[in-house]
């Protein structure tokens, strides 16, 4: 779970929801035509755009900005050094019986202990690479989506409202109303992408590049496998994709 996420929707709720009570009454921020009009327009907007089989994934693209499976470099780094160490002492054909959890690293040392070359491991590997960028681009992208929609059909409720009350001038009583909905439509617009879509969109954009750079990690260090290079080396060379705090120190070299 991403406490960062949670908390954000929660100062970002209190925010606004503490704003408008300080200045006057939650219920004057609700109008149900400026809903239609955002609300309706952001959906109609995601169905037009996207496949119905990329649509129903909306949900789960949403919950994975708070629920997910943490990305350890470190470890990664540290089990690819200990089956060096194995395929060093034994063979590489020994990394077959060791149990593996991780289904790309599994299918990498997989095809290392099938004696594969290394260009042909590299080529199966980055199709596995690029195949996972394209899914989780198509979240992404619907994100995105609505954080650029949110704002577009606010405008166009914003349009609307003034239209309504530009016909009528002559009644006061009506200029209130259409006014409210010119500029609710806005706020709507606003929050769907500023509070939610483009945060969200931002957030699994960095879980998306973390979990490529745990995949190249797995494909460069068994490439160091299949080549019979020392498990320090390999280890030295992993480390340059970790943040320089967190690699480990040769205490023999320091």
């Amino acid at each position: 779970m991403d406490l960062a996420t949670i908390v954000g929707f929660i100062l970002v709720s209190a925010a606004i929801v503490g704003s408008i009570m300080a200045g006057g009454s939650l219920g004057i921020f609700i109008d149900v035509p400026s809903l239609l009009v955002v609300g309706g327009g952001v959906l109609a907007g995601i169905f037009i755009k996207w496949p119905l089989e990329n649509i129903t994934t909306l949900v789960s693209v949403f919950t994975k900005s708070v629920f997910f499976t943490p990305t350890d470099l470190k470890a990664c780094i540290e089990e690819i050094q200990s089956l060096a160490e194995t395929a060093r002492r034994e063979s590489v054909f020994a990394l077959e019986k060791v149990e593996i959890a991780d289904p790309f690293m599994k299918k990498a040392v997989g095809l290392a202990a099938d004696n594969r070359p290394p260009d042909v491991i590299t080529s199966i590997l980055q199709l596995e690479i690029d195949a996972m960028e394209e899914r989780h681009g198509k979240g992404i992208g619907i994100m995105e989506g609505i954080g650029g929609d949110g704002p577009a059909f606010g405008m166009i409720g914003t349009l609307i409202g003034l239209v309504q009350m530009l016909q009528n001038l002559s009644d006061p009583s009506a200029i209130g109303p259409a006014m409210a909905i010119a500029l609710l439509t806005t706020f709507y617009g606003a929050v769907i992408a500023n509070a939610v879509a483009l945060p969200v969109a931002n957030k699994l954009k960095i879980r998306s590049n973390l979990e490529s750079t745990k995949m190249n990690i797995v494909v460069a260090g068994v490439l160091g496998i299949v080549a019979g290079e020392n498990p320090r080396v390999i280890r030295e060379k992993l480390d340059s994709f970790l943040p320089p705090e967190d690699r480990k120190v040769d205490e023999e070299g320091a």
